[in-house]
């Protein structure tokens, strides 16, 4: 019998405290490849950050960073229950102000690493004085 592992995730994206975006997001090749050798290796590293950035570029499998990463930061809370990853950063007022378009998590908080996800979306104006969350849920199956 042949089983087969899927890992999915989605975002949602809040601005001062309201929902403005639920999406499902693009699992990355290299993300992928990080996930096999975490298998039978103890030298790596876990996924700490997540960043946000400001290209529209369509996500695809190939991508390894950004388009264009605004900020980076490790996250604000995560947790395991089950087959489902929950992580979420708020990015507070003044962090990460401008018209963000795309999202990543990753395994450095403060550049390169490895990608895991990438997600791309409609843009989302954050000001200097607003709040930006992000809850991003990946569910092994």
């Amino acid at each position: 019998m042949n089983e087969t592992i899927n890992l999915k995730g989605e975002i949602e994206i809040l601005l001062n405290d309201k929902v403005v975006l639920e999406k499902k997001n693009v699992i990355v090749q290299v993300g992928k490849n990080f996930l096999a050798s975490a298998i039978i290796s103890s030298s790596t590293s876990p996924f700490t950050a997540i960043a946000i950035g400001t290209n529209s570029t369509p996500a695809g499998v190939a991508d390894t960073t950004l388009g264009t990463e605004l900020t980076r930061a490790a996250y604000t809370s995560s947790s395991v229950s089950t087959n489902v990853v929950s992580l979420s950063k708020l990015f507070a007022a003044g962090t990460g102000t401008g018209t963000i378009t795309e999202a990543g998590i990753f395994n450095n908080n403060t550049s390169g690493g490895t990608m895991l996800s990438h997600v791309v979306f409609s843009a989302i104006g954050k000001g200097a004085n607003d709040t930006l969350t992000i809850n991003w849920t990946l569910t092994v199956s």
